[in-house]
């Protein structure tokens, strides 16, 4: 017998941003989630309210970081907060560091 799945896409983008239930949706979590992912700046919201907050594929990867740091980890979200934001660090400063080596060459 063959398995039927059903397998749907949503693009993010500037111009298709994701709803706050959307962004919970594809993490898995509720909306609550979000407003604290807010509250502790893992994701940042365009809007005043949750109903009119927009989010873009930066805070989707963010959300599912903080999520999966979470759930494997045992991480408070503001743990995870500071995780992705050390972690960001790194990657800038390592970028940083490839240009100037790049430089001395």
């Amino acid at each position: 017998m063959k398995k039927l799945v059903i397998t749907s896409a949503t693009v993010v983008g500037k111009t298709q941003p994701l709803s706050a239930d959307d962004l919970a949706r594809a993490c898995g979590q509720e909306v609550e989630w979000i407003v604290r992912l807010v509250e502790v700046g893992i994701v940042n919201a365009s809007g005043r309210r949750p109903a009119e907050w927009r989010f873009y594929s930066v805070d989707l990867q963010r959300a599912l970081d903080a999520r999966r740091l979470e759930r494997d980890f045992g991480a408070s979200l503001d743990a995870a907060a500071l995780i992705l934001d050390l972690s960001q660090e790194v990657r800038r400063l390592k970028a940083q560091l490839r240009v100037l080596g790049a430089d001395e060459t």
